[in-house]
């Protein structure tokens, strides 16, 4: 992850929840804002003022410890009450039960307006705008950042020293029937030709040849299957073909594949090929970031 990205809605909550912050003076101070710009921001940004805020997820938490054998006694100081009597009512007007009434089944969320709750055992969890996504927003990041990577290196080692794009390593292989990759071009273009091969086959057209030591037809290759790859999938999800089976008239003798199958085969040595490319680029002295899907999600969302 990367070390400098800065995230201001956690900063601020951080600020509320910090075990020492239970004013809002404390909570301003330690986001270097002024009480009443702190309050603003954070409600502006969370939907909940920052005590409210605070109170309702230290009640969760109180809840999801008490469920695990905390005391009620223990709950009330770390949540930050004074009294027993008062975090029991605070407690039973959120909860509609006592503390002593909870168990792990009762659960330990309140309504948020913002998505924020605690989540065990130390950390909090903001629900997504959409509720739950589904799986097929699930395979649709893990596609569109394949073949978002690949388009990255691609760009990135248009640049580099071609020593380094074409140093070879005898004797590597990644699948035995793919044939030697023993570059961090050969990993490039096969990850390419993988798509192209695969997409042959749903096809019924002609096996491709694999593009050799042009880094600019390469790019454009895939500039072209990435675009016919991500409709494929996303036909396939609408129509809800994952479970059909393609007969890959290109092996010999012939195979009959499941399609989910071969979706999740590219994407998982794409990851492997994008992975190993990195590493043998930093074994060159090139440095080159990590191509986490967490830093690309960042991105777009800010973009």
């Amino acid at each position: 992850m990367t070390e400098n990205r800065r995230d201001r809605l956690r900063e601020l909550l951080d600020a509320v929840l910090d075990e020492q912050h239970a004013t809002l003076g404390a909570m301003a101070d330690a986001a270097y804002a002024s009480p009443f710009h702190f309050s603003r921001t954070l409600s502006s940004g969370a939907g909940e003022p920052p005590v409210a805020l605070r109170r309702r997820v230290m009640l969760e938490r109180a809840a999801w410890r008490i469920a695990h054998g905390t005391s009620v006694t223990d709950a009330a100081l770390e949540a930050g009450y004074e009294s027993v009597d008062g975090f029991a009512r605070a407690f039973a007007r959120a909860f509609g039960h006592p503390p002593s009434a909870t168990t792990s089944g009762t659960g330990h969320r309140l309504p948020a307006p913002n998505g924020v709750h605690f989540h065990p055992p130390t950390n909090l969890w903001i629900d997504g705008d959409g509720g739950r996504p589904t799986a097929h927003e699930l395979v649709a990041t893990l596609v569109h950042h394949d073949v978002a990577d690949t388009a990255a290196l691609l760009e990135y080692v248009s640049g580099v020293d071609p020593a380094a794009l074409h140093h070879r390593r005898p004797g590597h292989t990644v699948l035995p029937w793919d044939g030697p990759e023993e570059s961090v071009f050969d990993l490039l273009a096969a990850t390419v030709w993988t798509k192209e091969v695969w997409l042959a086959a749903i096809e019924g057209a002609d096996q491709p040849q694999r593009c050799t030591r042009d880094i600019a037809a390469l790019a454009a290759r895939h500039t072209e299957v990435a675009a016919r790859w991500v409709a494929m999938v996303r036909r396939s999800d609408e129509n809800g073909a994952w479970s059909d089976r393609v007969v890959d008239a290109l092996c010999e003798p012939p195979e009959s594949f499941v399609l989910g199958g071969i979706v999740t085969h590219v994407l998982t040595f794409s990851a492997h090929r994008r992975l190993l490319a990195r590493s043998w680029l930093r074994e060159s002295g090139t440095d080159i970031d990590d191509g986490d899907p967490l830093d690309w999600l960042a991105r777009r969302s800010t973009s």
